[in-house]
């Protein structure tokens, strides 16, 4: 497919549309696509597969030899070629970045999240996690970022919360949103059927953290397929949430504040349990 390409020198509607995309959520929703500034970014999601729609770049700009590959090698249906300054009012660098890109979202389906190994076998080492109504763009790709890294198989986000495809979420997953699953969902209520299968057929077990827990997060095993719940910044689990966990869990901690916040909870939690699943193998040899 050759892309189309499209020359913008002012503020038109193409240049509106970029704008609208960066910035109003609605706009991104009924476009079901969504605005991207990074290398780490671009390069994750064309290796997992993810569908670009646009990309863009400057006008009579000396390109580096990653940008020209991506250009010539990623299908896209345009191409969009800005002047100089518009390309510097779009970005959101002191410096802009030589290559942007407008990329469709990925449906809203919990069926993305593999529960099974390549044989259809339940993962016994099944990690989700499910954050309830995050309010902070930032604190959600970080926690995403984290999610990928220490191995969760998904991220589902739950209620009335920050957007998973706000261009700081997705600059802050640093290219992680592309590679574990996150998918949206209404509300808690709306996945209990999802979880009840996951604990009736997966044997998962669905743990959440709150500050005023009894017991501590070190304490519980997680060696089993876990389901781990992340709240709100401010008001923690819903009583919904609460309700469905087997058990909550804290983190001990000494100091002045009564709670962390809750992309460092996420860390802390996230590798505990990578940490505990890792010291159970068995050693090699």
């Amino acid at each position: 497919m050759t892309p189309r390409l499209i020359r913008v020198r002012s503020e038109s509607g193409d240049y509106q549309l970029l704008e609208a995309l960066k910035k109003s959520r609605v706009k991104r929703q009924k476009q079901g696509r969504f605005f991207v500034e990074s290398v780490a970014c671009i390069n994750a999601a064309r290796a997992h597969g993810w569908r670009f729609s646009s990309f863009i770049y400057a006008a009579d700009q000396q390109l580096s030899g990653w940008a020209r590959d991506i250009l010539a090698a990623v299908p896209a249906e345009q191409h969009l070629e800005l002047a100089p300054e518009l390309l510097e009012q779009l970005s959101d660098r002191s410096e802009a970045s030589e290559l942007m890109a407008v990329v469709e979202m990925a449906p809203d389906d919990l069926a993305r999240i593999a529960l099974g190994e390549g044989d259809g076998e339940p993962r016994g080492d099944m990690l989700i996690v499910v954050l309830d109504r995050p309010s902070s763009p930032g604190n959600l790709g970080t926690i995403l970022r984290t999610a990928d890294a220490m191995g969760a198989h998904g991220v589902v986000v739950t209620g009335h919360a920050a957007d998973i495809y706000d261009p700081v979420t997705v600059r802050a997953s640093l290219g992680a949103l592309f590679a574990t699953p996150a998918v949206r969902a209404p509300s808690s209520q709306a996945i209990e059927p999802w979880l009840a299968r996951l604990r009736s057929e997966h044997g998962a077990q669905l743990v959440g953290t709150s500050a005023r827990a009894p017991a501590h997060l070190a304490d519980h095993d997680f060696r089993r397929p876990t389901i781990l719940f992340l709240g709100n910044e401010t008001a923690g689990l819903s009583a919904h949430c609460r309700s469905l966990c087997d058990t909550l869990v804290g983190i001990p901690q000494r100091g002045t504040a009564s709670s962390l916040n809750v992309a460092s909870a996420a860390a802390i939690a996230l590798y505990e349990i990578a940490r505990q699943r890792r010291e159970s193998r068995p050693c090699p040899g």
